[in-house]
């Protein structure tokens, strides 16, 4: 499967072609990138990853190889500043998309991951400008779960990995985390409001902690991992994920892009789960909506809502 990555000689980028590299498929990676010197720089440290899990092959390329791609995953953004949201990068990260969407030939048949944040933003914009099927255009956000998870084992006291929590809607401060739907080990656990306040500590704080650090990079490794997962879901793996798709009546909700529940297949979306949620939960994913979809009218975006 050949896998384009735009933006591949960033953190993320990188991450993500080696996780895919070390993951045991064979995947044809192509890196992107306006940093020509980047790019080689990391086919030549790859050339020796190859020597020790063999069975991918990666180059440079240009925007010509996203015309055979399966599978395009969109990394390229600004750069990361102190005291600055996600939606603060809304409109250069748009115009990076929009020349994603115009490298695309017509009837392109692959499916998109987006990784730019403000994400639900832009898989919206990418979604309507292509007009390719809104099952082919996702979003990555299954990192706000990731922080959550982490939020409540602590609070939890159990180990990493064992707690299985989701939170949909908005990859933001607008983000709706199911505290009726944990699990530890598998099974369904009650959390404490105690617990439950320790865990929102966590996980609402963690994206300014870390842009905090002014450290120059973002979430590497977990996203480079993430999206290189993601990728195999899309080549076929399938599974559960929380992933941002413009929506077409699922939750009440039309015309914009949020994270929710879907199984993930060959080339896109299989399925939209829509889980009962409370009417506090609900509320809040209708609001996370409202607020995606001021934010892609604010860049002069048409509202139509998407064909299902």
């Amino acid at each position: 499967m050949k896998v384009t990555l735009v933006g591949g000689a960033g953190g993320v980028g990188a991450s993500a072609a080696f996780n895919l590299m070390v993951s045991g498929s064979e995947y044809e990676i192509v890196l992107t990138d306006a940093r020509p010197e980047m790019i080689t720089s990391h086919v030549m440290d790859f050339e020796q990853v190859m020597e020790i899990s063999p069975g991918c092959t990666v180059r440079g390329g240009d925007e010509t190889d996203l015309h055979d791609a399966e599978v395009v995953v969109v990394i390229s953004s600004t750069p990361l500043t102190v005291g600055s949201s996600r939606l603060d990068y809304l409109a250069k990260n748009a115009a990076i998309v929009d020349k994603v969407a115009e490298s695309l030939p017509a009837e392109w048949p692959g499916a998109l991951l987006v990784v730019t944040n403000p994400v639900d933003p832009l898989v919206t914009r990418l979604q309507r400008r292509t007009g390719i099927d809104r099952r082919r255009v996702v979003g990555y956000t299954i990192n706000d779960s990731l922080r959550l998870r982490t939020g409540l084992a602590k609070a939890l006291d159990v180990s990493p990995g064992s707690v299985e929590a989701w939170a949909i809607g908005e990859h933001g401060d607008l983000c709706v985390p199911l505290y009726n739907r944990v699990t530890v080990n598998g099974v369904r656990v009650q959390v404490t409001d105690e617990q439950v306040a320790a865990a929102e500590e966590y996980f609402r704080t963690w994206y300014v902690r870390h842009v905090a650090l002014d450290s120059g990079r973002s979430s590497t490794w977990t996203s480079g991992l993430g999206v290189a997962r993601m990728v195999a879901a899309l080549g076929g793996e399938r599974g559960l994920w929380p992933t941002s798709v413009v929506l077409a009546g699922e939750y009440g909700i039309s015309g914009v892009a949020i994270s929710v529940p879907v199984t993930l297949g060959s080339g896109g979306v299989e399925q939209i789960h829509e889980w009962e949620l409370t009417s506090t939960d609900l509320a809040a994913l209708h609001a996370s909506a409202d607020f995606v979809r001021d934010a892609v009218e604010s860049i002069g975006l048409v509202t139509e809502s998407s064909e299902d």
